[in-house]
């Protein structure tokens, strides 16, 4: 049995709050921690309603390395789960590193002034990690980080050598809004408005946002027009999959979000650039954040299915194949389990099974680790056990 500490109380903390909480005897001690305590306190009573569990809930700020340094060592839990900003990765793995306590993220670094991510940031924490005995495990939840899994099962099980890989990302829910991110609208406007980029022949290709575009026929959901973007798990999946001749991300937008998206790019809001409104400096994407609806507030919501996958291609006993590896998740189904829509609980749920596989000592390895990284058999097995099955089906080659 294992302490936990979670930080950060968004839709993402709340799944993993719950689905933490309903292994008592894997994770005995839970304390979630956000800037916001009331945030904490709301998501411990939905947890002691559907669980039974208590979890304890503590104030942080996350930007304070010394603050979140005391509360580890005040706590001693065996692993952080950082659901908070990716602006916050770094110093909560300094924090994590100073009190001698293994690390987990969902999401990659990125500078609040610049809208850019890569792992090049925290790849550097490697020696760190590895000299001092701990796990840090990058990118936890669903892309990156099932999709991660996805490609290393198929790499050990499917393929003698795979060639190509599109990941695609399809929500095919509704929530009514006339518009509204599915997560952090921040997080989310920053990245699907910058360059989209692809890897191919061992170079990165870049394509202005938004400008490349297919109808992918997804198994249920049915066919979605899909939009090629640049996505954290390509840097590190075509560093780590050899062979590999090309890899791509794709997610799927409706034309209503994509209109609202132009007028918004157009009139300057989703801008990171700050501007003085009396006398305060402000991003306005910032702003755009406080009157977008919170995505937490989605769940009840939003219904429809959400469908991810790798479309995989290589070579199989000297034949080439195609295959498909992917996960179904239906936005209701999850509220009903844990009061959130199924965007927050495909990240939420890969999160609480990466923390299962270091605790339990199965990932448990010193240094800074992507997903792919790892055997990718006892996560998969989780997969299928806390909610998120998976399935696989052959293609026809293009």
């Amino acid at each position: 049995m294992s302490k936990v500490i979670i930080i950060g109380a968004g839709g993402v903390g709340n799944v993993v709050a719950h689905k933490c909480a309903q292994s008592p005897t894997i994770f005995n001690e839970i304390v979630l921690a956000s800037r916001t305590l009331k945030k904490c306190e709301a998501i411990a009573q939905t947890v002691k309603e559907k669980t039974g569990q208590v979890i304890r809930t503590t104030q942080i700020d996350a930007d304070d390395v010394q603050a979140t340094t005391d509360l580890l060592k005040k706590e001693k839990p065996e692993l952080l789960i950082n659901v908070a900003l990716p602006y916050q990765d770094l110093t909560l793995m300094d924090a994590c590193l100073n009190a001698g306590v293994h690390y987990l993220d969902t999401a990659n670094y990125e500078p609040p002034e610049e809208a850019k991510f890569e792992y090049k940031w925290q790849w550097a924490y490697q020696e760190r990690f590895e000299q001092a005995g701990l796990t840090a495990l990058l990118g936890s939840g669903f892309d990156p980080g099932v999709t991660n899994v996805f490609c290393a099962y198929a790499q050990k099980h499917l393929f003698d050598h795979i060639e190509t890989i599109d990941i695609l990302d399809a929500n095919a829910g509704d929530h009514g809004y006339p518009f509204a991110t599915n997560f952090n609208p921040e997080i989310n406007i920053r990245e699907i408005t910058q360059n989209g980029r692809y890897w191919e022949n061992d170079q990165w290709i870049e394509v202005e946002p938004m400008s490349v575009h297919q109808k992918y026929d997804f198994p249920v959901v049915g066919k979605q027009d899909a939009y090629l973007l640049y996505h954290e798990e390509l840097e590190s999946l075509s560093k780590n999959i050899p062979n590999l001749k090309r890899i791509r991300f794709w997610m799927t937008f409706s034309e209503k979000y994509l209109t609202h998206l132009r007028v918004l790019e157009n009139v300057g809001m989703t801008s990171i650039q700050p501007i003085e409104i009396h006398g305060q400096s402000i991003q306005p994407i910032e702003f755009l954040k406080k009157v977008l609806p919170d995505p937490a507030s989605l769940g009840e919501r939003t219904k429809g299915k959400t469908c991810i996958g790798c479309d995989i291609t290589g070579i199989k006993d000297g034949q080439k194949k195609r295959s498909f590896i992917y996960n179904v998740c239906d936005h209701q189904s999850c509220y009903k389990e844990v009061l959130s829509q199924a965007i927050s609980y495909t990240t939420g749920v890969p999160a609480r099974i990466g923390a299962e596989m270091i605790v339990s000592d199965q990932w448990k390895t010193p240094g800074v680790w992507n997903m792919e990284q790892m055997d990718p058999d006892p996560f998969m097995a989780a997969l299928n056990q806390y909610g998120l099955p998976w399935k696989i089906i052959d293609l026809p080659l293009n």
